[in-house]
């Protein structure tokens, strides 16, 4: 009851304030918290902050991370489901603006079909993740029309990405019609978009792995070994013979990415160098360093 009162009080086409717009959005987000007993229970418990942050793990039930709560940034979505039409707020006023009084039951929406705008999320995997490929299993909770075709219940579902070898940053895995469901509406389709975890060793350039080594001025004068582990697992030792430079870089053919058209073969490893200059010289050292190097 308080929702629809203060909803229609400040619906940006009722309201001309600068600041309603932000205000209806407000409400609907906190109309969608209130409405779900699981929100509510997660607010009442431990605030806007654990709501939006995630819960702790030991309050997460069999699902051993229990995602924050992010409002869909849709207030017309939860005005048109709350009301039960397709497009209900041009029967809530007269012409002179003044809300009307609505028959017992809201009203049913008479419009097309229109479904809801994507829902979209970034799914942050690890280059383990995206080297070996994974399962990953996503809890959501979601609106379920009841039989009766106007109410619904707020129910989870578990989506299943099975990410495969190879697979890039941006890669996205769309699950058709799983959003919300409410009347007169198809409910949104979701869309999972793959993000990159920042990684200690490496970094990622499309199927190649890029990889800093650390090393001396005297090391890279002379030559030397340098060692990596793999996202595998494997030590490599890498000899070095050239002279390196600042922007020297080694090759190590087939140590990257697998390829997502053949995960059997592998992009490149780049192996950068990070030069350690002596912060100081003994007049010997000098002398020998001039020999060797300016004679």
């Amino acid at each position: 009851r308080s929702y629809r009162k203060l909803a229609l009080k400040n619906h940006p086409l009722k309201c001309k304030e600068p600041w309603a717009p932000k205000r209806f959005r407000q409400l609907a987000e906190a109309y969608d918290v209130l409405s779900d007993p699981m929100k509510k229970g997660i607010y009442d418990k431990f605030g806007e902050e654990g709501l939006k942050g995630g819960i702790p793990l030991e309050f997460g039930g069999e699902n051993p991370w229990t995602a924050g709560y992010v409002f869909h940034n849709n207030p017309d979505k939860v005005f048109r489901e709350f009301f039960g039409g397709d497009n209900p707020f041009a029967e809530f006023f007269a012409e002179d603006g003044s809300e009307l009084i609505l028959p017992f039951g809201g009203l049913r929406g008479r419009g097309a079909m229109k479904q809801d705008p994507p829902i979209v999320r970034d799914l942050y995997l690890s280059l383990e993740d995206l080297f070996y490929g994974c399962t990953k299993k996503i809890k959501i909770s979601r609106r379920v029309m009841n039989e009766d075709g106007q109410t619904s219940t707020i129910r989870d579902k578990i989506l299943t990405i099975d990410v495969q070898p190879g697979w890039k940053q941006g890669t996205r895995i769309i699950f058709e019609k799983e959003g919300d469901q409410g009347p007169n509406v198809i409910p949104a389709d979701i869309t999972f978009v793959i993000q990159e975890k920042l990684h200690p060793r490496f970094k990622r350039e499309n199927d190649n792995l890029t990889y800093v080594a650390t090393i001396p001025l005297g090391k890279a004068l002379v030559g030397c070994m340098v060692e990596v582990r793999t996202l595998d697992g494997r030590l490599l030792n890498i000899p070095i013979n050239d002279i390196v430079d600042p922007k020297y870089c080694k090759v190590v053919p087939g140590e990257g990415m697998p390829l997502l058209q053949d995960p059997r073969r592998k992009g490149d490893l780049h192996i950068y160098f990070n030069i350690c200059f002596p912060k100081k010289l003994t007049r010997d050292k000098k002398l020998l360093l001039k020999s060797a190097l300016l004679s």
